[in-house]
């Protein structure tokens, strides 16, 4: 059985991951809504990879004989002006997500969980992928979002990006 303390984080962790997943859901309606669909698809790959990440952290914690305990997801309230600002708020974003994974792993030293902390590694090494692929994006859209005809080249090559499974074994 796990620490109860470490339950509740990663009960709590399971919501944060959801609502990645409706923030990044928000920012396809958004690039939707403007006839990005190469930018709609990168977010809509996103969202699927965040639902996913909630889904292991309650597998986890089944395998542990331990309650799921799903808690209330607020809706998205990030108003965006111009097509930079979700990038932006996404790097911020998984900056926050990147913070409250550490958290989760700071306190599986304080309780010498080490089960907990080899399942999180994968999750410290995908947010580093994580910030990284956004913190590139905006890189790219800096140097190509005034441009028209390299606008239209980026969003095509983000209608690529294809959906892949997380590969983690619980």
């Amino acid at each position: 059985m796990l620490n109860s303390e470490i339950a509740k984080l990663l009960n709590e962790q399971i919501t944060k991951e959801l609502y990645s997943a409706y923030v990044y859901l928000d920012m396809a309606n958004f690039y939707s809504d403007h006839n990005l669909n190469g930018f709609e698809n990168w977010f809509y790959v996103q969202m699927q990879e965040e639902r996913d990440h909630a889904l292991l952290f309650r597998q986890y914690l089944l395998n542990n004989d331990e309650q799921v305990k799903l808690l209330p997801i607020e809706a998205p309230n990030i108003e965006f002006v111009n097509l930079k600002d979700p990038l932006v708020a996404a790097l911020a974003h998984e900056i926050t997500v990147t913070e409250s994974i550490n958290k989760i792993y700071e306190a599986t030293y304080t309780y010498n969980d080490y089960r907990t902390r080899q399942f999180l590694d994968w999750f410290i090494k995908e947010q580093g992928e994580e910030e990284k692929n956004s913190n590139d994006l905006i890189k790219r859209f800096e140097l190509f979002g005034d441009d028209a005809k390299s606008l239209y080249m980026l969003d095509s090559e983000l209608g690529a990006r294809v959906y892949a499974a997380p590969s983690l074994v619980l």
